[in-house]
């Protein structure tokens, strides 16, 4: 994380756009490790989830922002679920 972190502030973002990339990245790092942990593959996760094998591969590598929608489809799947919680200081 740490040299995320010196990559995020060489690229001059904001706090507001730091705590956002922070967050999404542990999100999908979140959905990467359930999917693993349940020993899925990526073409499963498709067939459960309704959600593209190709979209599947582009938003653990970061390639897309998808949509709240999106991520609780591959999660429900998984038995999980999001939750809102107050920002670590």
């Amino acid at each position: 994380m740490a040299k995320t972190k010196e990559i995020i502030d060489a690229l001059g973002l904001s706090k507001e756009e730091q705590i956002e990339n922070e967050i999404k990245a542990k999100i999908i790092s979140a959905l990467i490790g359930a999917r693993k942990e349940q020993g899925i593959t990526q073409t499963e996760w498709e067939e459960l989830s309704g959600i593209s094998q190709p979209m599947i591969a582009r938003i653990e590598r970061d390639k897309v922002d998808p949509q709240i929608s999106t991520i609780i489809r591959l999660l429900l799947p998984l038995g999980k679920t999001l939750d809102v919680v107050p920002l670590e200081k």
